[in-house]
């Protein structure tokens, strides 16, 4: 079938809008109706090539959408369902096994690779070959070809909007997941959180619903303190407005926090995160530098403080559960990841991305169409 979808064609080019060709789903594929699509700092980093799916590709792994017809062998969804499209995995090794998808042992093949395992790819344009499959979807479209691993049916409504729950699948999981699922603070406990995108910003909203007494939000952007303060943040600091990040966090605290999370996927941040822990503290990366990027510490530091670094994926998350979790919290009130949402039509993708880029706009979310 003929569909439209944003095709960047080269290192750090433009998401072009054409028409393109997509195939029917195979077994265990799901067609899905894009309805909308998160702009997320992981399909810029690919754009740039960073991260290396090969182009030309279309991208997008922050969809949602509506079911439009499943492969032979998928029995949990069915044309009409609305689903949010999340990360790929085999199902097969033992991170699979364990629940913990996120650490699947084929991840990069099944969300980097640009293809089916058996090196197909469902998308072409006048016969030639596009990377399709990014994340299990390539979301940066009118329709995607998911996985039965990776669609996660969901409950909507006038309360709960469709277009809204993509950012979900990835970077609004992500930060939540970090606090609630990975960290897990303690009522009461502190937590420095190094970035205020949408994947720090969800951490902030994560670390207010565990109950942490102390919440500090740090980033450059000065609207995205405001946000973090409206969402939760105790305290906010702009590294430009003190002499030093580590001593302000830790006079802030009374000598550093139980945790922090770094968001920023810059290293210097990363090794200021570290310092900013007290005796036995712990701290999880989830921001994605370029692959081979290091960051260096001091090992008897790390070791007379009982300090701990952790990467984190995904959030910890298992998609099919947490996602629906997530969605309830949103029905409650309890976790309005909507402020950070500025809408997009499909066609103005450039200029979401130029807004994302400048910070201007959080969660940017390209709409394809109706519900």
């Amino acid at each position: 079938m003929e569909i439209d979808a944003a095709v960047v064609s080269e290192e750090g080019g433009a998401f072009e809008i054409e028409t393109v060709d997509l195939e029917e789903p195979q077994t265990g594929e799901v067609l899905v109706r894009i309805v909308g699509t998160g702009v997320c700092h992981t399909d810029l980093i690919v754009r740039d090539q960073l991260y290396p799916t090969p182009l030309p590709a279309v991208l997008g792994h922050e969809g949602s959408g509506v079911v439009e017809a499943v492969g032979d062998g998928v029995s949990n969804v069915e044309a009409g369902d609305h689903v949010v499209l999340s990360f790929d995995y085999d199902d097969d090794c033992h991170s699979c096994h364990a629940g913990q998808p996120a650490y699947c042992e084929s991840f990069f093949e099944h969300n980097f690779g640009g293809q089916r395992p058996d090196g197909t790819s469902p998308l072409s344009a006048d016969g030639d070959r596009l990377s399709g499959r990014f994340f299990g979807q390539s979301s940066f479209a009118t329709h995607a070809i998911a996985t039965e691993r990776n669609v996660v049916p969901v409950e909507t409504g006038d309360d709960v909007p469709l277009e809204l729950l993509g950012p979900l699948g990835c970077g609004i999981q992500t930060g939540a997941g970090a606090v609630i699922n990975s960290l897990d603070p303690q009522a009461g406990s502190s937590i420095a959180i190094f970035g205020a995108g949408s994947v720090g910003l969800s951490a902030v909203m994560a670390a207010d619903l565990k109950g942490c007494a102390e919440v500090v939000s740090i980033d450059l952007k000065e609207n995205r303190l405001e946000m973090a303060a409206e969402l939760g943040a105790t305290e906010t600091i702009n590294p430009e407005s003190v002499d030093d990040v580590v001593d302000a966090v830790r006079e802030y605290t009374d000598g550093g926090v139980d945790y922090a999370l770094e968001s920023t996927g810059v290293p210097d941040v990363a090794e200021q995160a570290v310092q900013t822990l007290t005796q036995r503290g712990t701290m999880g990366i989830v921001g994605a530098p370029a692959l081979g990027t290091e960051a260096s510490y001091d090992v008897n530091d790390l070791l007379i403080n009982g300090r701990t670094i952790t990467g984190i994926v995904e959030g910890d998350s298992m998609p099919q559960e947490f996602i629906p979790d997530l969605v309830d919290l949103y029905r409650q009130g309890k976790f309005p990841f909507d402020e950070l949402v500025t809408y997009y039509d499909f066609e103005e993708i450039e200029q979401a991305v130029e807004d994302s880029e400048s910070g201007d706009t959080i969660k940017p979310i390209l709409r394809m169409g109706e519900p």
